[in-house]
């Protein structure tokens, strides 16, 4: 998700920067790499931190807003993950991304689309048979 926030382009330096980091986070394959990539995220905050925190006033609302709210989304998401993230370092059964499951899901998604019009009981159960019958 913070690549789509960050854009392809990003317009500002903090963006650009925060982008090659994350870029990074998919070549990490041990601990050592994990706590570089954790310093240099630690530094761009301590770079960046007072951009972070500039806010526009609304004149339509009367209220504040962070300018730069995507780049700060994309940090905060990153931040809150950081006890998850790495859990595939220690177990090798743990994948290091979650396309498998995203993509599982996504078939899951398309036939419960089709039979839109199952009461929470009977998707429930669609739901309990779908997971049975492709894990058999």
């Amino acid at each position: 998700m913070c690549r789509i926030w960050l854009t392809a382009r990003p317009k500002s330096q903090a963006g650009v920067e925060l982008r090659q980091i994350v870029n990074q986070l998919h070549t990490l394959k041990d601990h050592q790499q994990r706590d570089y990539w954790i310093v240099s995220l630690v530094k761009w905050h301590k770079q960046y931190e007072a951009y972070l925190k500039e806010k526009s006033f609304s004149s339509q609302t009367g209220r504040f807003w962070y300018k730069h709210k995507l780049l700060r989304r994309s940090f905060t998401v990153i931040r809150r993950a950081l006890p998850d993230m790495f859990h595939y370092l220690d177990n090798s059964k743990i994948p290091k991304t979650t396309n498998g499951l995203e993509s599982f899901f996504g078939h899951l998604k398309s036939h419960i689309t089709i039979h839109r019009g199952l009461s929470k009981e009977h998707r429930r159960n669609f739901i309990k048979w779908y997971l049975y019958f492709k894990n058999e």
